[in-house]
């Protein structure tokens, strides 16, 4: 089983804030800190091409002659998740740009998209690239996903050839086993969880400008569990014919060999919301450019530790990214 890195310090949750189930709700419970007001924003919009007319928006804090990390959010999260708001304020006060992006239908691209996004929407991550400015991007290039976002930065980085190579990239609790995370959700000890997840994939999906029809609306509203969402709505929307064959075409795990950009996968194996097996499985993963770091605490994007005024995910990202990056970012 891949191990924590010997170079970072092991994962200590912090009082009182043990089991996973307690990391995963930390922030909703602890919400408010992340001020991002020293860093200056603006808002930019990302055309897709495959004649939808949807336009992606992202909020981007520019710092002269950065480097620039892109983060990605997970499932029904958005610019605005907690999670996005910490490692966007860590990172630029250690002196990166910073990109906070939402894809198709998350957060305000809900109103100037009809679409929905997917655990396999690499595409729009590719859109979102291609369109960033050269002179953004010319002191470097990294990434950041979590959970569904980071299944799609590992998905988009297995497609040949990329429209543009980041330098680096970090998933954090991705569902690389999307069928295996669906059953995880489903059990029973997840029926909280399930209910609140499955109400908010709802809203987001009829939502601002979603084009959504009246079919589609009966279904979403009967949809009962997460796997009838995915398999009625999600799976037919991108163009699969169920959710088994979303969940098999969309899983990064099997994608991992693929990638030669420098990818690093972390996770807690006592995440509530994604089973560790896909993890632990992978053993030493094939591709030189795949490395796994797993705690036994942390929960699902959690990581709230002793002695840390970020969560430890973030300090593994940063450490991370000044090891592959040419130049390290002026802070």
């Amino acid at each position: 089983m891949p191990a924590t890195h010997p170079e970072f310090p092991a994962f200590r949750p912090r009082f009182p804030w043990w089991g996973g189930d307690l990391q995963t709700l930390r922030n909703y419970l602890t919400r408010g800190g992340w001020d991002l007001s020293p860093w200056p924003a603006e808002r930019l919009y990302f055309e897709l091409d495959d004649g939808s007319g949807d336009r992606l928006q992202a909020v981007l804090h520019r710092r002269e002659g950065a480097s620039v990390a892109v983060l990605v959010h997970g499932l029904t999260g958005c610019e605005e998740s907690f999670y996005v708001l910490e490692t966007a304020r860590f990172l630029l006060s250690k002196g990166f740009s910073v990109l906070r992006m939402n894809l198709r239908g998350a957060g305000p691209s809900r109103n100037t998209c009809t679409g929905h996004y997917c655990a396999g929407s690499s595409a729009e991550l590719a859109a979102v690239l291609r369109q960033l400015p050269k002179d953004l991007i010319a002191s470097g290039l990294v990434l950041v996903g979590y959970s569904l976002g980071g299944n799609v930065v590992l998905k988009y980085l297995s497609e040949r050839p990329l429209d543009v190579a980041p330098a680096c990239a970090v998933s954090i609790s991705a569902p690389i086993d999307l069928a295996a995370a669906s059953a995880q959700m489903m059990v029973p000890r997840n029926r909280l969880y399930h209910r609140w997840l499955l109400k908010r994939m709802a809203t987001e999906a009829i939502s601002g400008g979603a084009e959504v029809s009246d079919v589609e609306r009966t279904t979403i509203a009967g949809a009962r569990t997460v796997y009838e969402f995915d398999d009625r709505f999600v799976a037919p929307r991108n163009g699969f014919e169920g959710a088994a064959d979303y969940y098999d075409k969309c899983s990064s795990a099997a994608m991992l060999p693929a990638i030669d950009t420098p990818v690093l996968l972390i996770h807690a194996l006592n995440d509530p919301w994604i089973p560790s097996g896909a993890y632990e499985r992978l053993g030493q993963p094939s591709s030189s450019s795949v490395s796994v770091a797993l705690s036994d605490s942390g929960g699902h994007v959690g990581f709230h530790g002793v002695g840390l005024t970020t969560p430890w995910h973030n300090t593994f990202v940063y450490t991370y990214f000044l090891r592959h990056l040419s130049a390290a970012p002026k802070a």
